[in-house]
């Protein structure tokens, strides 16, 4: 009988054993709490994101220990505040700029692509630039006409007709416009000039970084020859 009853008791044992090292340390804590952003957080730390409100420490059966006020004064929860919306507007910056890096690399997968949009846009400038150019001449020849006109009412201008004076005045009028026109457009060619070289300059760090072979430089496109504004008499 002394020897069942010894049996029995080493069962019990053993069994306890195994139990004891089924639960979990009670040494640990468990800390738990509410974030700003309504988010419930658990770590086995006290919790950054909550020191500036109440978590509590729990125990590894789920018993609170202990509530952990704010730990922050004021101007620190203030300063803790303005560097996580640092931290929030960097990281959104990097989304936006790795997602433009994206549309930019799709729409160029190489330089022959951005060269030919390069050309196309320069091209549509040099367009209408031409077909302000060709009015200039026109209204040039005009002009000839008209001073040759004017030519009979050089001693006193005023006694010309005052439809032949207002031609006259039209005249200057629109070759002014021209003119502001074409400076306009040559502006807006340098304008492109700069946005496609800084774009090829991003895309070649990003080629780059695909294992793509670097590009030799983009061709600048050269301006048409000036034409000189012409003298008004």
């Amino acid at each position: 009988m002394t020897k069942f009853w010894n049996l029995g008791a080493a069962l019990l044992a053993g069994l306890g054993t195994i139990a004891a090292g089924a639960q979990p340390p009670t040494g640990g804590s468990i800390y738990t709490c509410t974030d700003a952003q309504g988010r419930r957080i658990t770590s086995d730390r006290p919790i950054v994101e909550c020191l500036d409100r109440e978590q509590r420490e729990l125990s590894p059966m789920g018993v609170t220990r202990r509530k952990i006020g704010p730990s922050l004064t004021e101007p620190e929860r203030a300063a803790l505040e303005a560097q996580r919306r640092k931290e929030a507007e960097e990281q959104s910056r990097m989304l936006e700029e790795r997602r433009r890096n994206r549309v930019l690399l799709a729409r160029y997968p190489n330089q022959a692509a951005h060269d030919a949009e390069r050309a196309a846009a320069l091209a549509q400038v040099d367009e209408v630039t031409a077909i302000a150019r060709k009015r200039l001449q026109e209204l040039l020849q005009e002009r000839k006409a008209l001073d040759t006109e004017m030519e009979f009412y050089q001693k006193d201008p005023s006694k010309a007709p005052l439809k032949l004076r207002r031609q006259v005045a039209d005249n200057q009028d629109e070759t002014a416009a021209q003119w502001r026109f074409i400076a306009a457009q040559e502006q807006e060619k340098r304008r492109i000039q700069q946005r496609f070289d800084a774009e090829l300059a991003q895309l070649r760090e990003l080629w780059r970084s695909q294992g793509q072979p670097s590009a030799a430089a983009a061709p600048v496109s050269t301006p048409p020859p000036a034409l000189n504004p012409p003298s008004v008499r």
